[in-house]
């Protein structure tokens, strides 16, 4: 065969692989649901692009997020493509053929219709197969209910106030004593210390030190590719979880050695764990405990890290929004006799709720959650077919202007009572919205307070460029410098 034939060849068949590869998952995904399928209703799956095989789209996904920065760019170039439609796009991301939803109407759909759309952790190994975010039915139901009660209730919300207060004043009082401060870190430190103190009575120490770190490494794997190979993310987060298991096995070892069998009362949201019963009066097994422990921890000060974060620099980019912030709390403040305040207090301050409730909608902590689909749905002439994953992407709906005037822009004002409830997700919906959204906004209501009645501040890279994996945060962790008022 002579140069130009082998040429010709190899002109006519690389496009052709090319194409094959960058269409790969949208005809084989196309195939099987059209010849294997078991239903005979539609065949139609939602708009979208399947992407390359095994990675599907996520190199597409990292283009957006990792390297431009934009991650709104990503839903909004498959708006331009397909058009909103019916809310929904089908594509290949974290391993599974999946449908994205990004429309108010359609998340709450998939949210609220929890028989057709369960709870599958994108990762069970990781966040606990036994775990709050993980199990179903009456095991959801108790363990829910007595986290609500444990930490989101009136009376409990009044005594973490108490509790979490000297240590945040601790902290801001420290911290004019640097020249700056990197704030993701130092909030960091002070929810960690709070949130241990109040849900396993961990002191600071060598041990809540390690019990961190594991943390953090979990961390990281969430929005990594599900490889559990050394080397990989995700096989490094699992390691860390195995490590902080450990350490909250280790204490559950040395309280039953020290009650010796005795049924005390509950002191602390571990303690009523381990003395929490089923309906036939079984006690949770140590599994379920060190799951739940481990998973409650982990999402309960990692979000209003965030948040707070993002609501010191809107802050000092908005002096008169926090003008007005500072004065509700002055006011507050010259009223108390003493430097704590309360959790009814701080709730009650209508212009400082305003100001963490925007700070929630544009900090956007969580990009997106995910459902699985239990059977073939049929959704306004398509179909998702059963066992696929969903990605209620929330970050679209707090940042769609046709939800929200100049998105973009903190305006604390607009919370006037004009927002329609379905256009806030921040906490997700239906029966699974978080059960610690209460305590969230207690918990940065408290630290706005003391900071903005105490102390001014200003950022020290107010253009510090954006990382949104796996957390949107400055990539300068927010230095700012403090002074006293």
């Amino acid at each position: 065969m002579t140069v130009d034939v082998w040429l010709t060849a190899v002109i006519g068949v690389v496009p052709l692989v090319g194409w094959l590869l960058w269409w790969w998952n949208d005809i084989w995904y196309g195939l099987v649901m059209t010849t294997l399928r078991p239903s005979k209703g539609s065949n139609k799956l939602p708009p979208g692009h399947m992407g390359l095989p095994f990675l599907g789209e996520t190199l597409t996904f990292l283009w957006y997020f990792r390297f431009l920065r934009r991650p709104d760019d990503y839903i909004n170039s498959k708006r331009q493509k397909y058009g909103d439609g019916i809310g929904m796009y089908k594509t290949y991301l974290f391993g599974r053929p999946s449908v994205i939803t990004f429309l108010p109407e359609t998340n709450k759909y998939v949210l609220r219709t929890t028989e057709s759309f369960i709870l599958k952790w994108a990762n069970p190994d990781l966040v606990g197969k036994m775990s709050l975010v993980a199990v179903h039915g009456k095991a959801h139901l108790r363990i829910r209910s007595f986290v609500i009660r444990s930490i989101n209730q009136p009376d409990a919300l009044r005594r973490i106030a108490i509790a979490a207060q000297p240590r945040m004043i601790s902290a801001l009082q420290s911290w004019v004593k640097r020249d700056k401060i990197t704030s993701y870190d130092e909030i960091k430190k002070v929810s960690f210390e709070n949130i241990c103190k109040y849900f396993a009575s961990f002191e600071p120490g060598p041990t809540l030190d390690q019990l961190k770190e594991h943390l953090a490494g979990m961390l990281t794997g969430f929005r990594a590719y599900p490889l559990n190979i050394p080397g990989f993310t995700f096989h490094r987060a699992l390691q860390s979880r195995r490590k902080a298991q450990a350490i909250f096995r280790e204490e559950l070892d040395k309280r039953r050695r020290k009650n010796d069998g005795r049924n005390d009362a509950m002191n602390d949201l571990l303690d009523g764990l381990m003395n929490l019963k089923d309906e036939e009066g079984n006690n949770l097994s140590d599994t379920e405990v060190l799951d739940n422990i481990t998973g409650i921890l982990l999402a309960g000060y990692e979000s209003t890290v965030i948040v707070t974060m993002w609501a010191i620099y809107y802050l000092a980019k908005c002096p008169e929004v926090l003008e007005r912030l500072r004065d509700e709390n002055m006011v507050l403040k010259k009223c108390k006799n003493e430097q704590l305040v309360t959790s009814d207090e701080i709730l009650k301050l209508e212009y400082t709720m305003k100001v963490v409730d925007e700070s929630i909608r544009l900090a956007n902590v969580s990009t997106f959650i995910f459902r699985t689909t239990t059977q073939d749905i049929e959704y306004k002439g398509y179909t998702i077919p059963k066992g696929w994953n969903m990605v209620v992407w929330l970050r679209n709906v707090h940042v769609d202007p046709k939800n929200y005037n100049d998105p973009l822009c903190f305006n604390p004002d607009r919370w006037d009572g004009s927002i329609l409830p379905e256009n806030f997700q921040a906490f997700g919906g239906g029966p699974r919205i978080c059960a610690g959204n209460m305590l969230a906004r207690l918990q940065i209501g408290l630290f706005l307070h003391h900071m903005s009645t105490g102390y001014k501040w200003e950022l020290v890279n107010p253009e510090a460029k954006v990382n949104y994996l796996p957390i949107p945060k400055p990539e300068d962790g927010l230095e700012i410098t403090i002074a006293k008022l």
